[in-house]
């Protein structure tokens, strides 16, 4: 295999308890699949500190940064993420963003934490720490994007990691100038609206993921937990999709990764 064709699973979560003991296993079983290496997301801030420290003991993971809304309930120390930023395994910030299917934490309370947060990565911005950003939005697309537009941050450096929505979101994020990345929810037969969405991304502004230790694809759909090497299915089902040889497809989304995270 070549870096140009060699995948890399954006987004998992490998400090997961579905993953301890496990990492070194992953990450072997994931290369031997033709996925050169993963980024395990950040949920908190505390967790930001975890996940730097698994990945400065594998070289082929990274991770990122940040409050996942549906964490905002726990205590938030913004100076982790100028300590894990600063690191050059950290390559992103996130996730972090709106959750309405859920009730809890309330969505005030993301909201609070969002601004936060938001206000933060305006900060190290301006001190010369810009990492782009993964984005958690599950139905609150109309209320994420108006607040996104109003900073300072660069609309090109952010990603809606787990696109599951339909071809309207789809536009309102284009329309923003946002990356879309698909997990193996594309491979559901239920999944139709998504799939349609999956029609209208430019190549260059996609990317693919396993949100790993959720959402397995299929054919491994009843596989517990989803792990980085079965992000392949991810990326065949989109190169079915659009009608592109799998090859080209991984190429190109090994491409839009480097050129995104720097990997």
């Amino acid at each position: 295999m070549t870096d140009s064709t060699d995948l890399i699973d954006t987004h998992c979560h490998l400090t997961f308890p579905e993953f301890a003991g496990k990492v070194s296993a992953t990450l072997v079983a994931a290369q031997v699949a033709g996925v050169r290496g993963a980024i395990t997301i950040s949920t908190s801030t505390s967790n930001a500190r975890e996940c730097l420290a698994l990945a400065k003991q594998h070289a082929s993971l990274w991770c990122s940064a940040g409050v996942h809304p549906l964490y905002s309930d726990e205590p938030c120390d913004w100076s982790a993420l100028e300590e894990v930023g600063s690191d050059p395994k950290c390559v992103a910030w996130g996730e972090l963003g709106l959750d309405r299917f859920h009730a809890q934490p309330t969505f005030e309370q993301q909201l609070t934490v969002l601004h936060a947060q938001l206000e933060e990565l305006e900060r190290l911005q301006a001190k010369g720490l810009s990492k782009p950003i993964i984005l958690h939005c599950r139905d609150a697309f109309d209320q994420l994007i108006p607040i996104l537009r109003a900073t300072s941050l660069p609309r090109d450096r952010f990603v809606f990691h787990c696109f599951t929505a339909d071809s309207t979101a789809m536009r309102a994020l284009l329309d923003f100038g946002a990356m879309a990345s698909f997990t193996g929810v594309l491979t559901y037969k239920n999944a139709k609206a998504t799939q349609e969405a999956a029609l209208l991304p430019p190549l260059d502004r996609m990317m693919v993921e396993t949100d790993a230790p959720f959402l397995s694809p299929e054919p491994h759909r009843l596989e517990r937990p989803n792990a980085p090497r079965l992000v392949v299915h991810v990326a065949d089902q989109l190169a079915r999709l659009r009608g592109i040889e799998p090859l080209a497809m991984r190429a190109q989304l090994a491409a839009n990764c480097k050129r995104f995270f720097g990997i």
